[in-house]
């Protein structure tokens, strides 16, 4: 029975890291700079706007992963309906599932950092606001890069 449906629970392996991994970086970067943000905030509440955004920031990742997961169910069809995916489908939407994984989550944490240092940096010098969301927008980019590489190969997967 267990090898019967390998391939969905796979599958189902898949899509709730994509979805789970990056979501706890997300959540845990965007819990400590929002420490940050509110010891700033407790001098200064008018630089509210300024630190919320490198706080936000941190969350795309879960976001990209929930993306992740919804592309894996709809592509394998369970999303759809469809009850059976072959072991050799199921292990390659785990494989497609990695980059998102590993570097959404990574990326999650060290894009909190960032945003950290550019809300302390907000702190003493608020006119530096753009330079903090730039430093921290860099780190981004591998989470994007990351998602595109997990779309192309999910979309690779023959089911």
């Amino acid at each position: 029975m267990l090898l019967e449906n390998l391939g969905t629970l796979l599958t189902f392996l898949a899509a709730s890291l994509a979805a789970l991994v990056p979501g706890i970086g997300s959540a845990k970067a965007v819990g400590s700079s929002g420490e940050a943000a509110a010891g700033v905030l407790a001098e200064d509440p008018s630089k509210f706007g300024k630190v919320l955004i490198l706080q936000a920031l941190p969350g795309t990742q879960g976001i990209y992963g929930l993306l992740s997961w919804f592309m894996i169910m709809s592509q394998s069809g369970i999303l759809g309906g469809a009850s059976h995916v072959s072991w050799q489908a199921g292990m390659s939407f785990l494989i497609a599932a990695l980059p998102i994984v590993i570097v959404g989550y990574l990326s999650a944490i060290y894009q909190g950092k960032v945003s950290e240092a550019g809300i302390a940096l907000i702190a003493k010098r608020p006119e530096e606001s753009g330079k903090a969301i730039v430093l921290a927008v860099m780190v981004e980019t591998y989470a994007i890069l990351a998602l595109l590489a997990t779309i192309l190969a999910v979309f690779s997967v023959q089911v």
